[in-house]
């Protein structure tokens, strides 16, 4: 009995193996295929079998998603589906790929607005020129009890860095931002002195996040929001997010 519970734990070990030996192979023959046909798509971060039988996520660019059959034959760019249960599994992926933790965030890089107590938290990505982000600063402003980490990333074009570094630079930076995102009031040219390097860093750090877009919201509980939304909008992801 001992001899034959050692030789079916031994043939279980060999069959692990085996499987692992064959999917290390089905990986290295989708790599190699697509890489010899498709050299401008890159080095290949991952590769993950889906709910489907035969088809592959491939993960490219660190957050771009592609699926291919176990051959690299054929690849798809799209959203995959489950029908049954209504979820929209390629979007889940990349939001898990790109949730930001709040508690990581570049905080140094930008600029706090306090709105009575302060106790709720909220950091936006916003562009100076952006119709959006002015519509949303307008909502915003009547949003009480607050904590806004505001970052200023300039990405619609190149007067909106000259006018991020503007703001940036002002003696108070909250107030130069309200002033021109409300008031419409241009804020006073950056002086030659002014280190405006958190601006570039917080375009690196979009980048890298997958922030396409302004205004971007991140509440303290990891929600990201892409564009903007309303006062009432505000108040419930504020009330729902664990600060």
């Amino acid at each position: 009995m001992k001899l034959s519970t050692t030789l079916w734990a031994t043939a279980l070990t060999l069959a692990g193996l085996g499987l692992h030996f064959s999917a290390s192979a089905q990986e290295a023959t989708i790599r190699k295929n697509l890489a010899d046909r498709l050299p401008q798509m890159g080095k290949i971060d991952e590769i993950n079998k889906t709910p489907v039988a035969g088809l592959f996520e491939l993960r490219v660019n660190g957050t771009d998603i592609f699926y291919t059959d176990a051959e690299g034959n054929y690849l798809v760019q799209g959203s995959l589906i489950d029908t049954k249960l209504r979820r929209n599994l390629t979007e889940e992926r990349v939001e898990k790929l790109t949730a930001i933790d709040y508690n990581a965030l570049p905080l140094k890089d930008a600029f706090t607005i306090v709105r009575g107590s302060g106790k709720r938290h909220l950091a936006v990505f916003e562009d100076p020129n952006c119709g959006y982000c002015k519509r949303f600063e307008r909502d915003l402003a009547g949003i009480k009890d607050v904590t806004v980490h505001m970052f200023l990333y300039p990405i619609l074009s190149p007067d909106s860095a000259k006018k991020s570094e503007a703001i940036w630079c002002a003696k108070d930076k909250g107030k130069a931002w309200q002033d021109w995102m409300v008031r419409d009031v241009q804020p006073a040219s950056a002086t030659a002195s002014c280190d405006t390097a958190a601006i570039s860093r917080n375009v690196d750090f979009g980048k890298r996040f997958k922030i396409t877009g302004t205004p971007t919201l991140v509440f303290a509980d990891g929600s990201r929001v892409p564009g903007a939304i309303n006062a009432q909008q505000i108040e419930k992801m504020l009330s729902e997010a664990k600060n």
